[in-house]
């Protein structure tokens, strides 16, 4: 939090540890929203240009990852809606997964039988981290709703991994 104040009084080596302290956490969000490399560069780029921006507009500063994630999925979608022909799933594996790793791959692979709302849930849960009531800020949802969306989607990736590995 000391950081998130020091970069608002306009310290730029706060500004550049806070964004390095989430770069991760901006990369798996906009790769699960864009599904390639050029696109989620550009994603987080646009952002960490906004936060910089607008940091001063924070006002509770232990809020600032939840802030900047929303942010992130904002430009998102804003890239998404400038491809005409965006449909994620349609994509072969071997084209969405390209610049990720095998564990990466497995888990997309896996959220693959959410629905599309649930899978930023679980991106942000064990992709990003984020606690539950961070979720809930960052999507404009219940905690209850998260907490019953990670719960179904969990039980739909374990009957779908049953199904698969069944002899």
């Amino acid at each position: 939090m000391g950081l998130v104040k020091q970069a608002q009084k306009g310290n730029s080596n706060a500004f550049v540890e806070l964004i390095e302290q989430n770069k991760m956490a901006m990369y798996k969000v906009a790769k699960s929203y864009l599904y390639n490399e050029e696109d989620a560069a550009d994603a987080m780029q646009d952002t960490v240009l906004a936060v910089y921006e607008h940091i001063g507009q924070l006002k509770e500063p232990k809020y600032f990852k939840t802030w900047m994630i929303r942010i992130l999925i904002n430009k998102c979608k804003n890239i998404l809606r400038k491809q005409s022909n965006y449909c994620p799933l349609e994509k072969g594996p071997e084209q969405v997964y390209e610049d990720h790793s095998q564990s990466d791959m497995e888990f997309f692979d896996m959220l693959r039988v959410l629905p599309e709302e649930d899978r930023m849930i679980f991106v942000l849960y064990y992709g990003a981290q984020f606690t539950v009531q961070q979720i809930a800020q960052t999507l404009d949802i219940k905690e209850n709703t998260i907490m019953s969306r990670l719960s179904r989607g969990r039980k739909k990736i374990y009957n779908q991994m049953q199904a698969i590995h069944m002899p």
